[in-house]
């Protein structure tokens, strides 16, 4: 079981900002998921990967193969109070699933 967490790097987040933005998605998509699965993962130590993409389209896409994929998942859409404009997509968790079931949508991806 595992979590993978996909960032915008085309965004230029501080490391804080990022930081806030990948436990939001943590959080989202955890809730997302079912109850057994919630704590197979928290039982197994919460494994989590955080992932890079280039640019809006490409978080979409990927939520959009999750969403086919039956995973949970949640996009991020920031405040905007601090770095980002209001509405801002920054960041998508897919999982906690199946490693390889987060594979099948995050498994070629660069390590952020």
């Amino acid at each position: 079981m595992k979590q993978a967490i996909v960032a915008r790097a085309d965004l230029g987040m501080g490391e804080g900002k990022l930081a806030a933005q990948v436990a939001h998605a943590s959080l989202m998509a955890y809730e997302d998921a079912s109850q057994g699965d919630r704590k197979e993962w928290k039982g197994g130590g919460q494994k989590k990967v955080v992932l890079r993409a280039d640019s809006e389209s490409d978080l979409f896409a990927l939520a959009e193969k999750a969403k086919a994929e039956r995973l949970p998942h949640a996009i991020v859409r920031d405040a905007g109070h601090t770095e980002l404009e209001p509405g801002t997509a920054s960041a998508l968790a897919v999982g906690p699933a199946a490693d390889d079931r987060v594979d099948a949508v995050t498994g070629d991806l660069s390590l952020y």
